[in-house]
């Protein structure tokens, strides 16, 4: 009764094999000569169209282990020959594979259990000492345990399990059963490794889509309040000058004088079209000029631009300017800019005092303008007290920004030991957490547009 069930389930296998080569041959006929043409080329091809995630010599290393157990078992039952049941257990097992990799069949973690089973039972039913066909059922138990649900893989386990104490209760008994069962065990254990190293591959890469989607985003937002920088300030100036040339000419008829004023604007202009262009560059594949970035030095010269274009400015730096990183006079250098262009654009005619200090545990810059006339000072909804801020915050800094003594005042405390101080304090309605996560980009752009 064994024998007609074991013999009734290959022949459906087979059947079910073959009728699937039938269906698939007009899509598969094509594959089927890729393959004959480059069988290397096409293995690899046919295997990456499948939904496995697995490289190709991982699956070509199981099919094989598969056939070279089958093989074994086939030639240990030599005595049993002329009869066909080894030659129809190893067709069933190699048969199959063919049809995937060729013919573009996806595996199916239920048939392929079926066919583990069923072979295996042809092969017990010609019993030899120390079979080698035991192991078809361990290779078969890790190819569905990795490809497959737990909920299909332990039930085929315990399927093997069961299948191999039959044969040994009702036959002349199996060498070495102990050494089988564990060896199932094993494979089982070793393809559910595999599908959660599949998991985590998984998971490894919808985390670097989502860092790349924050690389992208914190980028995009840092070059943006490096173009705003450039613009408040370089406009700033301009229309400044502007206004000085119109001023001269309706009034004075001093025409020199505008010109003067006019070719500073220019000039700024230019400067301000190849910040423009280097930061913009950014975005792009070419790699832009490395133009070295302001630091606390070019500070007096951003002070005379401003006191040139017509705004009162006393500037006193107090400290050792040496003490101070690149970074950390880039923020320093910005946030003078960012805050004399605000004063230029809402508070013109203002006198301002702008302070630097340096000392052995912080660098402080300190901005403070009257308010002439009747200015009305309310928080706004731009990129300027929002820049500032985050360039604080990256370096551990904090940053205070509204009215004071009838007038307006900006400062911010930046450490030089290189711990993070508290939160920024701003009175404004910006986000306080917003672009937070700009650290790596600031802290690295040096290095990085110098390459």
């Amino acid at each position: 009764m064994l024998r007609v069930i074991v013999f009734a389930a290959s022949a459906a296998l087979l059947v079910r094999a073959a009728w699937q080569v039938v269906v698939g041959w007009q899509h598969g006929r094509q594959r089927l000569l890729d393959f004959m043409r480059d069988p290397s080329g096409a293995f690899h091809r046919h295997v990456e169209e499948m939904p496995l995630d697995y490289p190709p010599s991982v699956i070509l290393v199981a099919d094989l282990t598969l056939a070279i157990a089958a093989v074994a078992a086939v030639v240990q039952r030599h005595a049993y020959f002329p009869s066909a049941v080894p030659i129809l257990a190893v067709l069933l097992v190699t048969f199959t594979y063919p049809i995937l990799t060729v013919f573009g069949v996806q595996p199916r973690p239920i048939p392929l259990s079926l066919i583990g089973l069923v072979s295996e039972g042809l092969f017990l039913l010609q019993p030899v000492a120390l079979d080698a066909s035991p192991f078809v059922l361990v290779v078969v138990a890790g190819e569905v345990a990795a490809i497959g649900p737990k909920h299909i893989s332990l039930p085929f386990a315990g399927a093997a399990l069961a299948e191999l104490l039959v044969f040994h209760a009702v036959g002349p008994g199996l060498d070495a059963l102990p050494s089988y069962l564990i060896a199932v065990v094993l494979g089982e254990l070793v393809g559910v490794m595999m599908q959660y190293q599949r998991l985590y591959l998984y998971q490894e890469r919808e985390n670097q889509t989502i860092r790349t989607a924050q690389a992208a985003d914190e980028e995009r937002h840092r070059i943006a309040r490096e173009v705003h920088d450039v613009i408040a300030h370089s406009l700033s100036i301009t229309l400044l000058h502007l206004t000085a040339a119109r001023h001269s000419l309706q009034t004075d008829r001093d025409v020199d004088e505008a010109v003067d004023a006019l070719v500073d604007a220019e000039r700024l202009g230019r400067q301000a079209m190849a910040d423009i262009r280097r930061t913009v560059g950014l975005l792009g594949e070419l790699r832009s000029p490395a133009t070295p970035e302001p630091t606390l030095d070019d500070i007096p010269e951003l002070v005379d631009g401003f006191v040139r274009a017509g705004l009162k400015v006393d500037y006193q730096h107090a400290g050792d300017g040496r003490s101070v990183s690149a970074t950390t006079g880039l923020a320093l250098y910005r946030i003078s800019q960012e805050s004399l262009a605000n004063v230029a654009k809402h508070a013109a005619g203002a006198t301002v005092t702008l302070r630097i200090a340096v000392t052995a545990a912080e660098a402080t810059v300190a901005v403070v303008n009257t308010l002439p006339g009747w200015v009305v000072v309310r928080p706004g909804g731009g990129m300027g007290i929002a820049g500032m801020r985050q360039r604080a915050d990256l370096l551990g800094g904090t940053l205070s920004a509204g009215p004071a003594h009838g007038g307006w005042q900006v400062t911010a405390r930046i450490p030089l030991s290189g711990k993070s101080g508290p939160a920024c304090l701003v009175t404004t309605q910006d986000d306080p957490l917003r672009l937070v996560r700009d650290a790596f980009s600031s802290v690295t752009r040096k290095f990085q547009e110098s390459m």
